[in-house]
């Protein structure tokens, strides 16, 4: 049981990092109990530091419950906000503290922690949010612009009902960690295909494999958030990620999938490791022109074996790190074992995870199984296990 203050984790990818959220006085300080939890969701250490105008807003005592933390609010002899931070967030970060900053004025305890972040190179997120009028000031463009000239890094959102509104705490949380993370070794480019392919049998109708995309969005997550740069190539989707991937290419076919992976293996900064878990048609019909009349009895579709993507590729991505899935249905662990070892073999892959589509569902079942060359198999308990093992492959 989670105890009042407690979080259920959701992953390790802020995990021994001491981050300072630093609080100031936007509406938006509404969302620091919410983006404060989020973050320890994430095994973060946090400390918070309040601006007096925050305090307005939301009480130290609400913040101080939801970090499970001290709360600076002013000068203390301690200087807490000189301390060795991994990073700093600033959310909201209003424009007159983004002035401050830049300018270098020191006039509080959150001003002096981002003066001295700036001289230690310590990594700063700043979240603007404000009304619209004043966003389209060129003086906040100016300041931004100086923000990112200097390093640090700025997420902004879209305009809403005539304000740029802070964005959700998921996604603020997850550019944060991949804005940490991004600097550790061996980073790595990856392309990764997820969902059901769909394919037309005429102007109306259309036939489509079983994946939701969930286990690839699961994947490409926890990999950005580990520091990553991330392409998806996405079929036809049932499940949404939980925060916007920056690059996404959407195309439902098998042929315009396998025509998407083709382009992105042949340009001039191709992917470094490709991890395939779309469910790709292995048959599919030549579609009729028009629509078939719906009078008849009976409607004899023939089916032609598509092409396999992974060999297709292979020419291509010779060098780089590549995994494979296989689905099977009603077999045994030893069936599996022995087909995901002929992926494995017959295109050279650095892993497979194999699955069995009754178990995929069921958390009292391990999530599928690893295999790798050389005979070695592994037991993935869950999400998170596979994705940390997928995660070591790449980027050791």
């Amino acid at each position: 049981m989670v105890k009042d203050t407690g979080v259920r984790i959701k992953g390790t990818s802020l995990n021994n990092y001491h981050i300072l959220f630093a609080i100031s006085g936007g509406i938006a300080a509404t969302e620091s109990i919410k983006l404060a939890r989020e973050l320890r969701r994430f095994q973060a250490k946090v400390t918070i530091l309040m601006s007096k105008e925050a305090e307005k807003i939301i009480t130290p005592l609400a913040v101080s419950w939801a970090s499970d933390s001290d709360i600076i609010t002013d000068w203390d002899p301690k200087m807490k906000q000189l301390q060795k931070y991994d990073a700093i967030l600033v959310a909201p970060a209003t424009r007159n503290t983004i002035s401050k900053h830049i300018h270098g004025i020191m006039d509080s305890p959150m001003m002096m922690a981002l003066s001295s972040a700036r001289g230690s190179k310590t990594p700063l997120l700043f979240v603007p949010s404000m009304h619209k009028d004043l966003f389209d000031d060129p003086v906040t463009s100016d300041l931004i612009s100086k923000l990112i000239e200097e390093g640090s890094e700025v997420l902004l959102e879209k305009e809403n009902e005539g304000k740029i509104k802070q964005p959700d705490t998921v996604k603020i949380v997850a550019k944060l960690c991949n804005m940490i993370n991004s600097k550790l070794p061996n980073r790595k480019k990856i392309a990764i295909t997820l969902g059901a392919n769909r394919a037309e049998i005429d102007s109306i109708r259309s036939i489509i494999n079983t994946s939701s995309g969930k286990t690839g969005w699961f994947l490409s997550e926890y990999l950005y958030r580990h520091g990553h740069d991330i392409t998806c190539i996405v079929g036809h989707i049932t499940a949404n990620p939980s925060f916007d991937l920056t690059d996404v290419k959407y195309c439902q076919s098998p042929t315009k999938m396998l025509e998407s992976c083709l382009s992105l293996a042949s340009s001039e900064d191709p992917p470094q490791a490709w991890i395939h878990v779309a469910a790709v048609l292995d048959y599919y019909p030549i579609p009729e022109v028009g629509k078939k009349s719906s009078g008849v009895d009976e409607w004899n579709i023939k089916l032609i074996t598509g092409p396999k993507h992974i060999p297709k590729l292979s020419p291509l991505v010779n060098g780089t790190i590549r995994i494979g899935f296989k689905l099977e249905s009603n077999v045994s662990n030893e069936k599996l074992i022995e087909n995901a070892s002929k992926l494995l073999n017959n295109y050279n892959l650095n892993a497979v995870i194999g699955n069995i589509k009754e178990h995929v569902q069921d958390e009292n079942l391990p999530r599928g199984i690893m295999v790798l060359p050389d005979g070695i198999t592994k037991i993935l308990q869950n999400n998170l296990d596979m994705c940390s093992n997928i995660e070591s492959i790449i980027s050791n």
